[in-house]
């Protein structure tokens, strides 16, 4: 009976080991997508939610 208690302490501890390390992953994963630079230069960013236009379809008037 205190060789199966054992070996359930034993496998308990390295799942807790496993989730840990599953969980410290993840959360350095979203850190790392957090903080990571934009693909788009700021100046193509709109405040106002639309999608700013082209540089050189902002002069033209057809």
């Amino acid at each position: 009976m205190k060789k199966l208690l054992a070996l359930a302490v034993v496998a308990g501890g390295v799942l807790f080991v496993i989730k840990r390390n599953k969980d410290a992953k993840a959360e350095a994963d979203l850190w790392r997508e957090a903080t990571a630079p934009t693909e788009r230069p700021l100046a193509a960013v709109s405040t106002n939610g639309n999608t700013p236009a082209k540089a050189a379809e902002a002069g033209t008037n057809n």
